[in-house]
């Protein structure tokens, strides 16, 4: 049993939370900069809008997240008596981010020609995806328990090579003179025991590195710093209930995403626990689901359309050597530099190439625990898991493409060009869901669980009938022939599993009357 001095012995920070409070500060840190590139340069949100409103209420968002997941990996580690417990790491999610901007607010954008209902529009969303995984926080526990880990970790195998490795590499290899040294540091400082001299921090390094050689190369524009400077003004939340009123008034076109990305979202939570109990540290999922929720509402309600998550990469920031406080203190200062009007300063002063590799580490690092941590024969549920994920960054990449030709092509004219275009939407729609549904089913087929492979069959056929899977919206039969290969599979896997128990009774009859 814990003692109350026991208790009190938990220090709150270590040598290690430096790393991870770097490593996780500079993530978070170049979402903020690219979500702020795309309210200013897509969708044409006044600056003073981005500054004093929008970075404000995702201020707010990180602390509510980041100091609560705090309190619970302190929690935790009193229960469990132990000081290696890691708190989960948390920010705005990175896939929502690009869809709520492409998919809500810029079409909003494009017919109304008012930045200020494309807003409105995205703050409506991402109050709805807040109340989904409020809902999630009940429902999740379940899903998670009749899971397999393969699917589950497999799915966010797949999130992080897609949607977290695949931008970061490649913008790395837009300037790599600047970007491959950084991940070469990263590489040596958290894949290895050597330590940097001075026991200098490695994100710290990394980034001081690549920031160095950006500017003497002649990456950077010091014009552009004398511009930010000017910029910098104190600012702090305020409720805008009026945007978000308003754009609730035209929520009906919203829910098609809303309903599975709010799934999505609180299905990448469940999963990202899951990763976290394989390092080692079982946190509540209702507790970490709640606050995602309750981020997503109160951000809404104070003028953020960028949902936030509890994030991808636990696992990376308790090898770097984080523990209780990192997470807290990466939110709290994100948050002062928000508050404070920094941010065009920092994407001034801060080469991208020198920022995006810890992107690319955090990648890395989960998508390899997805095989380590399971049985070695369900890795091909894992890889099962991946696909549909893949398929999703590839359908994305594909129709940011066409948007940004201007070009009206048809499905039919990719696929004259060798492209499988619709196929690849399909199989990418409700990505994360797809992942669950498709690594379940293999797993169990794997382990001769025919019934409980059939049963998740028949779940994704009810899923795709209504559009949560393998769809490009929400409805009534949107995905009847896939649904319907979803039923035949079910069936065949029912075949099977009355065939196999029928043997097995058979074997056991035939060895007992031997005996």
């Amino acid at each position: 049993m814990t003692t109350a001095t026991e208790s009190r012995k938990l220090p709150w920070w270590v040598s290690g939370d430096t790393n991870a409070f770097f490593g996780l500060g500079f993530n978070v840190l170049v979402n903020v900069l690219t979500l702020t590139a795309l309210c200013i340069g897509v969708l044409n949100i006044p600056q003073n809008d981005v500054f004093g409103i929008i970075l404000p209420a995702l201020g707010i968002q990180l602390l509510i997240g980041n100091v609560y997941y705090t309190y619970l990996a302190r929690r935790l580690a009193r229960k469990e008596n132990r000081d290696d417990v890691c708190a989960m790491p948390y920010g705005p999610s990175v896939p929502h981010m690009f869809i709520v901007v492409f998919v809500i607010m810029l079409p909003t954008y494009l017919a109304t020609k008012d930045p200020v209902k494309a807003w409105q529009a995205g703050l409506a969303w991402c109050f709805i995806i807040g109340l989904i995984v409020l809902i999630g926080a009940f429902i999740g526990p379940v899903i998670r328990k009749y899971t397999p880990q393969a699917a589950m970790l497999g799915t966010l195998a797949g999130i992080s090579i897609a949607f977290i490795s695949m931008r970061p590499a490649a913008q790395m290899w837009e300037a790599l003179w600047i970007a491959l040294p950084v991940l070469v540091i990263i590489l040596v400082g958290f894949f290895t025991d050597l330590k940097l001299p001075g026991n200098i921090p490695v994100g710290l390094a990394a980034l001081l590195i690549g920031s160095a050689i950006g500017w003497i190369g002649g990456y950077m524009n010091p014009a552009d710093v004398s511009a930010a400077v000017g910029d910098i003004a104190i600012a702090l939340p305020t409720l805008k209930l009026d945007l978000l009123i308003n754009g609730l008034g035209e929520v009906a076109p919203l829910l098609a995403t809303a309903i599975p990305l709010g799934i999505y979202n609180f299905t990448e939570g469940m999963t990202n626990v899951e990763s976290a109990a394989v390092a080692g540290d079982k946190f509540n999922l209702r507790a970490v689901l709640l606050a995602d929720g309750t981020g997503a509402v109160v951000g809404s309600a104070l003028g953020s359309p960028f949902p936030p998550a509890v994030y991808i990469g636990h696992p990376g920031w308790k090898e770097a050597g984080g523990r209780t406080s990192y997470s807290m203190a990466s939110g709290v200062v994100i948050a002062l530099l928000c508050f404070l009007g920094m941010f065009g300063l920092l994407s001034a002063l801060l080469p991208t190439p020198a920022i995006v590799p810890i992107l690319l580490y955090i990648g890395l690092l989960i998508g390899a625990q997805a095989f380590q941590a399971v049985p070695r024969v369900h890795a091909v549920a894992v890889v099962m898991a991946i696909i549909p994920n893949i398929a999703s960054w590839a359908a994305t990449q594909m129709n940011n493409v066409i948007a940004a030709s201007g070009v009206a092509v048809t499905a039919e004219q990719i696929g004259a060009a060798g492209t499988v275009y619709h196929g690849t939407v399909l199989l990418g729609g409700g990505a994360i869901l797809a992942g669950l549904v498709l690594g379940a089913v293999v797993a169990f087929i794997i382990d001769r669980n025919f019934f409980w492979a059939a049963g998740y069959a028949l779940f994704g056929a009810a899923l795709s009938f209504i559009g949560l899977l393998h769809a490009e919206k929400v409805g009534w039969n949107v995905g009847g022939q896939i649904s319907l290969g979803y039923v035949f599979a079910a069936l065949v896997l029912a075949g099977f599993g009355f065939w196999h128990s029928r043997t097995k009774v058979t074997k056991e009859t035939v060895e007992a009357v031997d005996a």
